[in-house]
């Protein structure tokens, strides 16, 4: 028996009860038609070209819900009016950033060309526009600068790592995401400190000498459903977006416990947050810039998701990881988003245990919690899957102050397989 073995091995892991947290669950039924009757909704306000030309349409690589029926939606809106689109990644340095990687990010969350019925035209080339008043340049995809007019697609939400009126939103796809590699690098220069004021100043930029025609904004729930659409003509973006990052952050999911010892993520991604698993959700920030969420003592985190194709980033906000989950890591992949965004500490390894089982009993040990009984452990899927989660019995008492919890059954000891690796799915079933 190895050392680490030894002094894990008889760590005690509490039983754990699955719980249904509920949110408001109000959705759209149909995304596609609810795009479209937002476009005709603001089409007077647009300051559509003459019929013909082409249209860049800015697509982004986070794992927004149903992002291909919506991109599809506006592709076919703009072949109504006419024009022939082509899709842009628009996702600054992810996707390795290479136009390769950036099309293969789109591809992975369903924005295929035979899906969309147009083009993806990928390429790291980008010209500056102008240039702030501290220096800094700014930036924009040398394709979309050429087209007769841009649309840009994005989530708006809480971003995490800064706070200001505008976070994530189109306001910074416009900024970051059309800036490609350079644009990034660009306004992360400086640092998260200065983030909030820098996307506003090069988002006004870009509009003025770019294209840009509107902005569709898209609002999730809880549960990961779209549930409100609205098109921003370009001389609206500013004036509304504020209000419905305000909305965005009532639609959001949490974790109904203030405090916890130890919180176990089945598996973390770039298709799951920006950030691997979201700050919001954990509490843990990669930057002084942006709080929120429960007190964490410890977070383990047992794999990557398939999905994430190796890229790791967020996994140096944890305190455990497990062997395979470092194995799956592709550093490529992973490091040019810290080199731009010059924020390193979500690229760092943690401590890496053989499987699940040492894993969490490594959470456990380090938690400092007195008696055995008392340990506070949270268990999560991801991020994303907020609606059923596992928490120890002794947190039975706080989850039974809470409205908007439901005991789904009795405590279960953890399974693990023959490697000592989770049984996700007795765990979730």
């Amino acid at each position: 028996m190895g050392v680490i073995q030894e002094l894990l091995e008889h760590v005690y892991l509490p039983k754990m009860v699955k719980v249904r947290q509920r949110f408001a669950d109000a959705a759209l039924t149909d995304v596609s038609l609810a795009v479209t009757d937002s476009l005709c909704k603001e089409e007077a306000k647009i300051a559509w070209p003459a019929p013909g030309g082409e249209i860049a349409v800015a697509v982004g690589s986070r794992g927004i819900a149903e992002i291909h029926r919506v991109v599809k939606a506006v592709v076919d809106y703009l072949k109504g009016k006419g024009y022939r689109p082509f899709i842009v990644p628009t996702m600054g340095s992810h996707g390795g950033a290479t136009d390769e990687g950036q099309k293969e990010v789109l591809e992975s969350l369903g924005v295929s060309e035979k899906f969309v019925g147009a083009p993806i035209r990928s390429s790291m080339d980008v010209v500056q526009v102008g240039t702030l008043k501290n220096g800094l340049p700014v930036y924009v995809d040398r394709l979309a600068m050429a087209a007769a007019g841009i649309v840009v697609i994005n989530r708006v939400k809480p971003h995490t790592a800064f706070r200001g009126p505008y976070e994530s939103g189109i306001v910074k796809m416009i900024a970051i995401g059309l800036g490609k590699q350079r644009g990034a690098e660009s306004y992360h220069k400086l640092g998260f400190g200065r983030m909030a004021e820098h996307i506003v100043d090069a988002a006004q930029v870009a509009m003025a000498k770019s294209r840009i025609l509107c902005g569709v904004a898209l609002l999730e729930n809880a549960y990961d459903r779209p549930v409100e659409v609205e098109v921003l003509p370009s001389t609206e973006i500013l004036a509304r977006e504020p209000e419905l990052l305000l909305r965005a952050k009532g639609y959001m999911p949490r974790i109904w416990v203030d405090e916890a010892d130890v919180l176990v993520v089945d598996e973390l991604g770039k298709d799951i947050s920006g950030d691997g698993m979201d700050p919001n959700i954990t509490g843990r920030y990669p930057t002084p810039y942006a709080s929120g969420g429960p007190s964490i003592t410890k977070i383990c985190v047992l794999q990557l998701t398939e999905r994430t194709h190796g890229n790791a980033n967020g996994l140096g906000t944890t305190d455990f990881t497990t062997r395979r989950a470092l194995d799956a890591v592709n550093f490529d992949k992973t490091y040019p988003n810290a080199l731009t965004s010059t924020i390193i500490t979500p690229v760092k390894i943690p401590m890496v245990l053989e499987n699940d089982k040492f894993c969490i009993q490594a959470a456990v040990k380090t938690a400092n919690v007195l008696r055995d009984e008392d340990v506070r452990v949270v268990h999560i899927h991801n991020t994303l899957a907020m609606s059923e989660i596992r928490v120890s019995e002794s947190l039975l008492p706080v989850l039974a102050k809470q409205s908007d919890v439901e005991v789904m059954g009795a405590a279960q000891p953890w399974h693990f397989d023959n490697s000592g690796n989770l049984d996700v799915r007795t765990c979730w079933r």
